[in-house]
């Protein structure tokens, strides 16, 4: 069977498929497994393949524990099932970062779109704007000049409209953003996968998948989705993640040694619980305190004062959202510094800032200092540091 070359979705690196077959591979330079489906012959009047999709995202970084990875095994295999799939939770719960993860793992081009109250139809599907101009000029015979000229309307596409035509994966990231009528259009491109189109129905590409976010109805800004919309879809709840797997979002993101990022999240958790009262599920408070920290050389102990107004910066301006009188906002900041005490009342083991005291920073001119910014090098660094009891001589060199 001929062959032909596609590119991998993970590594990036040109991978042998064969032509005209619909499979899934593994990559021999990553190891990944990615599905290859050859493009459909185009049909006359058909719209032209873009050159490229618009809105496509580059990977990121992604934090899978146990609890992360049910919820990205359940998206995959309604999605793999032809389903489509909207998360729905509160901000800072994960929801985009988890559709675009899921959305790379089915192996198709990824385009995002944002759902905004300005938002129509027609940028979703695209419209007819300004004219093409074409011309005929015939000098056969000297004598005789002929001129024709044909004026057509000129449509210029949408990322829908090409997503559904390419077989792309799309993420409608905070949909209900979008005014109710502009989604309408989604009906029977979820249910009879036909999109209309200039008085035509185009046929949705087998390979179509969209995954939708969205925040609760009480936030601003945010408009009531329609019944049958919601029916097409298969909806996942996030009410936000488990302590271990903020603390792996978090060192990942800040760079923090994990000893430490433990117990800001803690500290994060129980302030959510006892001090905001909000019932947010948002994991960026611990993601601020561990970044700050990491770059004013502070450290998660009670008697660090750079700790402690980090977290009255980032904490109680937080507290601020629902205190409405004197009495509530002296409330959360009185919370706030039992908490600090009773979590974090104890020294961090001095081990764990061992690493970072001895290994020069990136500005020292020393090219091994930028090691000391990444998180497994750090973990990687400190576990051999343990097996060859170095802990002593590396304390006695600080000192």
């Amino acid at each position: 069977m001929e062959t032909q070359l596609a590119t991998c979705p993970w590594c990036h690196r040109e991978v042998g498929v064969d032509a005209g077959r619909k499979r899934r591979y593994s990559c021999p330079f990553c190891k990944d497994e990615f599905s290859f489906t050859p493009e459909p012959a185009q049909k006359t009047g058909s719209l032209s393949p873009p050159t490229s999709f618009p809105e496509t995202v580059a990977p990121v970084e992604f934090v899978e524990t146990p609890f992360v990875k049910d919820l990205v095994d359940r998206t995959l295999v309604y999605l793999q099932d032809g389903l489509h799939v909207h998360l729905s939770g509160p901000a800072g719960s994960g929801k985009t970062t988890l559709a675009l993860h899921v959305a790379r793992r089915l192996g198709r081009p990824v385009v995002l779109i944002h759902g905004d109250d300005q938002m129509g139809t027609s940028d979703l599907i695209g419209k007819e704007s300004g004219y093409q101009r074409s011309y005929t000029r015939d000098e056969y015979v000297h004598t005789v000049l002929k001129v024709e000229e044909e004026s057509k309307p000129l449509w210029v596409g949408r990322a829908l409209t090409e997503a559904c035509q390419h077989g792309c994966t799309v993420v409608y990231d905070e949909f209900t953003r979008s005014r109710p009528e502009a989604n309408n259009v989604l009906l029977s491109v979820l249910e009879e996968r036909v999109l209309p189109l200039r008085g035509q129905q185009l046929a949705v590409h087998p390979d179509f998948r969209i995954l939708f976010t969205s925040n609760p109805a009480d936030y601003a800004g945010v408009h009531g989705a329609q019944d049958a919309l919601l029916d097409r879809m298969v909806t996942i709840l996030l009410s936000g993640f488990d302590a271990e797997t903020e603390a792996g979002i978090t060192q990942a993101r800040s760079g923090l040694p994990l000893e430490e990022v433990k117990r800001i999240v803690a500290l994060v958790r129980a302030f959510r619980d006892a001090g905001l009262k909000t019932g947010s599920a948002s994991v960026r408070p611990a993601i601020l305190i561990s970044r700050i920290l990491r770059v004013r050389g502070g450290h998660a102990y009670a008697e660090d004062p750079i700790f402690v107004q980090t977290c009255r910066d980032v904490l109680l301006s937080q507290g601020c959202r629902t205190a409405t009188t004197l009495e509530e906002a002296q409330q959360n900041e009185q919370t706030l510094r039992h908490l600090i005490q009773e979590i974090c009342g104890t020294p961090v083991p001095v081990e764990y800032r061992v690493i970072g005291t001895t290994i020069p920073s990136p500005h020292d001119g020393n090219p091994m200092g930028r090691l000391s910014e990444d998180p497994e090098i750090q973990q990687l660094l400190f576990r051999k540091i343990q097996e060859l009891g170095l802990i002593d001589m590396l304390l006695k060199k600080v000192s």
